[in-house]
């Protein structure tokens, strides 16, 4: 399954971002510390080139932490970029913000030259939230729903330091199968661009292979916990579901409902401290995506190459 989900409003955001950034110090990217890789934009990677970057992984309190030490490590090791971890609890989000960002530009700063900073990132990950901690009020809508913040705004972070936030943004076509899916998981895709029993049986490949004692612990499920992981997807939806309570008339389980429910506790962190991707699975998931977005490209550029068929040209003299 492809999941592409990328509404009129993100067209108006990559025109803004483009503007923008040209008067733009450093820009922070927020990611999603449970996906960092997939929830890394690589549309925003285009317009953002060149400039310091600040990669925050958020939602860090939702995480392994021994997965975020290593993309931590990996966005740290990229040159003019630096990467700290964040969540609901961090006491001093400005301060952390502020502190990486003028290592990242240390000639700016002061009332004559102050440091401005650019940040986005994709739906729903937790961007307006940290606006609203960072402005002591409730200044951004925030939801469990991608695409909730349309019009860009401007946050003093300190004196001399002003940020620039953006409504969240993916990108036009998502070629990484694999993340697709993370982030329809995660909450940042519509909920018209995917069908929940898919992204669940996805979601519960990753949680079993990874994580089977989390899924053993949250659904009580029967057996040994070593046996979770050999225990196809669709099985182990079923079981949840029947545990769960999620029935149709007749006692059968209700797959739609069951997804649901495993979904949600995904994105409640009920299921524990997840990440569903590491630094080097990820990326082998983009080199595959990117051979496999270059062969249809080929194909596609052969089709348009190839000389009309015979009968269509039959047709056309026939006119």
């Amino acid at each position: 399954m492809s999941i592409q989900w990328f509404p009129g409003h993100m067209h108006l955001t990559r025109k803004a971002i483009a503007e923008r950034v040209k008067t733009i110090d450093v820009v922070i990217e927020m990611l999603d510390a449970r996906l960092p890789g997939s929830s890394a934009n690589p549309l925003l990677g285009e317009l953002t080139a060149r400039k310091p970057s600040l990669k925050v992984l958020n939602k860090q309190d939702l995480a392994d932490p021994q997965r975020t030490t290593l993309w931590l490590a990996h966005y740290n090791a990229q040159p003019l970029t630096r990467a700290i971890g964040l969540d609901a609890s961090h006491s001093a989000p400005a301060r952390a913000l502020v502190d990486a960002c003028r290592e990242l530009a240390p000639l700016r700063g002061g009332m004559v030259k102050p440091l401005r900073v650019l940040i986005c990132g994709i739906p729903n990950v937790g961007k307006s939230t940290l606006i609203n901690t960072l402005m002591g009020r409730k200044a951004a809508r925030t939801g469990d729903e991608a695409g909730i913040t349309r019009n860009e705004q401007r946050v003093a972070l300190a004196d001399d330091c002003y940020l620039f936030d953006t409504p969240g943004m993916l990108w036009p076509r998502i070629i990484v199968e694999q993340s697709g899916l993370n982030l329809a998981a995660s909450g940042a895709v519509g909920r018209n661009a995917y069908d929940d029993e898919e992204v669940a049986l996805a979601l519960l490949d990753t949680l079993a292979q990874a994580y089977p004692d989390r899924l053993h612990e949250r659904y009580r499920l029967d057996g040994p916990v070593d046996a979770v992981a050999k225990t196809p997807s669709e099985e182990l939806l079923e079981a949840i579901g029947r545990r769960r309570g999620a029935l149709a008339p007749g006692g059968r389980v209700n797959l739609q409902k069951a997804a649901e429910l495993v979904i949600a506790d995904f994105r409640a962190g009920h299921t524990g401290r997840i990440t569903l991707e590491t630094p080097q699975q990820f990326a082998v998931w983009l080199a595959e995506g990117r051979q496999a977005d270059a062969e249809r490209a080929d194909r596609k550029a052969e089709r348009a190459a190839a000389p009309p068929r015979a009968s269509t040209r039959a047709r056309t003299r026939s006119r």
